[in-house]
């Protein structure tokens, strides 16, 4: 009699139970939409006179040489240099990292740049500078007003314009927003010197 009531727990255990996780189990997938939270700024172009940044001093870097795999870039008159994903102007003696300029033209992108579709274009950007490509090269540019990216450079700087909190790389204003639940920041403008 014994073995029988343990044949039966047995045979439920067996059967019943993981049919049942099995249905708990099952996944359901539901279309998400894309929700984007902000504030709803847009400051366009702005005098560098109303900007306040919360640091005065900007942190220069600068190295005595360049690596021998370094690209002279020609823009304008001047002669800039890339190496090691920088660009770099000489000045009293050292190289010092800027910001490439708009129109600076290179033939390979950054090593880990993102791509950034925008209005059909396709961005490429990296530390937070962008690209589109032309011809054989790929052009710095400035992104357009409401482009969106998840993260900034190292180097930005916290900015107060009519008392809102916003941040700036190479003179252009990111807001920061929240898309579907993750930090992001977009372009809300540009510091006009």
């Amino acid at each position: 009699m014994a073995r029988v009531i343990y044949v039966v727990f047995l045979s439920i255990f067996m059967f019943i139970i993981p049919s049942v996780q099995n249905a708990n189990a099952q996944v359901t997938r539901k279309l998400v939409k894309r929700k984007t939270v902000k504030k709803k700024h847009t400051v366009g172009r702005v005098s560098s006179k109303r900007v306040k940044y919360k640091k005065q001093r900007r942190k220069v870097v600068s190295i005595r040489t360049l690596p021998t795999n370094r690209k002279i870039i020609k823009h304008r008159g001047n002669k800039y240099y890339y190496a090691n994903n920088r660009f770099y102007t000489y000045s009293r003696g050292r190289y010092i990292v800027i910001t490439p300029k708009i129109g600076f033209r290179v033939r390979t992108l950054p090593v880990g740049y993102r791509k950034v579709v925008f209005r059909g274009r396709n961005y490429f950007s990296f530390n937070g500078v962008f690209y589109l490509q032309k011809d054989n090269e790929y052009e710095v540019v400035e992104p357009e007003i409401g482009t969106i990216v998840y993260e900034l450079p190292d180097e930005y700087e916290k900015v107060t314009i009519n008392n809102y909190t916003y941040y700036e790389f190479s003179n252009v204003l990111y807001e920061k927003i929240q898309v579907n639940g993750t930090r992001a920041y977009e372009v809300i403008g540009f510091v006009e010197q």
